[in-house]
C-alpha cells in the first residue's frame, strides 16, 4: 500500500451525492472505497488499448488487496472515434453477456471517451446501474468525469446522443498524467484555465503564475489545479445539475470549439482542449467586438493560453482550409440553440462569464471570416 495526500471534494446532490478524490498515487489506495461502491463485488471494467497496460495493473493490485478478484476488463479501442453507436453496441453486448443484474457496477478507466461512453451505458444498461469514474487524462479528470453527462457522438455532432447519470465516486489519480504526451495535457489545461475565465479570477491569476509548473508535471502544482477546478464544477453542478441556468458557463469556448472539431472529422489534427482554447478566445473576441469586455482582458486570456502553448485561432492549426459557412452550421446544430437561436457564453471580462442568445448572425459570421483569415 503507498499513502498519497489526497484532497476530497464533495458533489453535493442530495442522496446522489458522491465524492472526488484527488491525490498524486490516489488510485493504488481506492480498493476499499471502490468495494464500498460495488458493496464487494468486482466492478465491471471499460478501458482502452492506450491505458489498459498502464493503469489496469494498479487498479486490479488495489481491488485483490481489499478482497476483490477482478474480472475480464473489456478494452475498447482508443480515440474519439470509438464514441460512436458502433462502439457502444459493442460495449452494451460485452456488458449484457455477463448476465449482470442492477446490482452491477461499471468503472470507466480512461479519458473521457472511456468516460462518456461507459457512464451512457450505465445509464442504459437495465435502465441504470451505477458506476465508477477514474479518469486518467487531465482534461477527464476536470471536466467529463465530474457532473454526470455521458453520451456518444453522431454524424449530427458532437453529444447528441446520452444522458445525465452521475456516477458514485471520482477517483482523479494526478500521477496517471505522467504518462500524457504534452499535447494531451495541454488539451487538458485549457479546460482548466475555463474555470477562471468563467468565474475564477483569483484563479485564473494562480494560473498565470503556475500553469507552466501544471503543464511541466509538478505535483503540488496539479493536485491544486485539478482540486480547484472539481470544486468548482461540483459548486455548478450542485446547483444546476441539469444545464438550465449556471451550468451552461461551463460550455465557454465550447460552440465554437465543437464547430471546429466537426471541421477537423474530431480526430487528432484538433484535440478538444485545443478546440475550447480556440473557442474561448473567439468568444472573448466576440465580447470585445459587442462592446461588453474589455480588450485588455481579452488580451490576457489569449496571452496566457498562448504562452503555454496551446493554439488560440484557427489558423494555429496546421492544413487545414477553413470554411466559414460549415462553421456556422456545425454552430446551428449545437444542443445549446433555442427557438432557432445560438446561446452563446460570453464575458464581461476575466472570471465573469453570462449566457446570450440575441447575438446578430452577421456579427458572428464577420468574427470567423476574419478569424479563419487570420485578422
Amino acid at each position: 500500500m503507498t499513502t498519497s495526500v489526497t484532497d476530497t471534494v464533495r458533489l453535493d446532490l442530495g442522496p446522489r451525492s458522491y465524492d472526488i478524490l484527488v491525490g498524486d498515487g490516489v488510485l493504488a489506495d481506492a480498493g476499499p472505497r471502490i468495494a464500498a461502491v460495488t458493496r464487494g463485488r468486482a466492478p465491471i471494467v471499460v478501458t482502452d488499448e492506450n491505458v489498459a497496460p498502464l493503469h489496469l495493473p494498479t487498479l486490479e493490485r488495489t481491488l485483490r488487496e481489499t478482497g476483490v478478484e477482478p474480472t475480464q476488463a473489456i478494452v475498447l479501442p482508443a480515440g474519439e472515434k470509438t464514441k460512436d453507436f458502433a462502439h457502444f453496441e459493442r460495449l452494451m453486448d460485452a456488458i449484457l453477456e455477463r448476465g449482470i443484474e442492477r446490482s452491477a457496477v461499471l468503472l470507466a478507466l480512461g479519458g473521457g471517451v472511456i468516460g462518456d461512453i461507459t457512464g451512457f451505458a450505465a445509464a442504459s444498461a437495465l435502465r441504470g446501474i451505477d458506476f465508477i469514474q477514474v479518469p486518467t487524462t487531465l482534461l477527464s479528470q476536470v471536466d467529463s468525469s465530474v457532473g454526470g453527462k455521458t453520451g456518444i457522438n453522431s454524424r449530427h455532432g458532437k453529444n447528441l446522443i446520452g444522458a445525465f447519470h452521475q456516477p458514485k465516486l471520482v477517483i482523479a489519480d494526478t500521477a496517471t498524467l505522467d504518462t500524457l504526451p504534452r499535447r494531451e495535457v495541454l488539451a487538458g489545461y485549457a479546460e482548466v484555465v475555463k474555470y477562471g475565465l468563467i468565474r475564477l479570477p483569483d484563479f485564473f491569476a494562480w494560473l498565470e503564475q503556475n500553469g507552466p509548473r501544471v503543464v511541466a508535471g509538478d505535483s503540488d502544482a496539479r493536485r491544486y489545479a485539478v482540486t480547484a477546478s472539481c470544486r468548482a464544477k461540483a459548486d455548478i453542478v450542485g446547483v444546476d445539475e441539469r444545464e438550465s441556468g449556471d451550468r451552461a458557463l461551463l460550455n465557454l469556448g465550447h460552440t465554437f470549439g465543437h464547430a471546429l472539431e466537426a471541421a477537423t472529422g474530431f480526430g487528432a489534427r484538433l484535440l478538444h482542449g485545443e478546440a475550447v482554447s480556440i473557442g474561448m478566445v473567439l468568444a472573448f473576441d466576440l465580447s470585445v467586438r459587442l462592446g461588453l469586455c474589455p480588450a485588455a482582458d481579452a488580451d490576457r486570456a489569449r496571452a496566457h493560453l498562448a504562452g503555454v502553448g496551446l493554439p488560440v485561432r484557427p489558423t494555429d492549426v496546421p492544413g487545414v482550409e477553413w470554411d466559414v459557412d460549415g462553421l456556422i452550421l456545425s454552430m446551428a446544430k449545437d444542443k445549446k440553440v433555442k427557438d432557432g437561436r445560438i446561446t452563446f457564453v460570453l464575458v464581461r471580462g476575466l472570471g465573469d462569464a453570462f449566457t446570450l442568445r440575441d447575438v446578430e448572425p452577421a456579427q458572428v459570421r464577420a468574427l470567423l471570416e476574419d478569424a479563419v483569415s487570420g485578422n
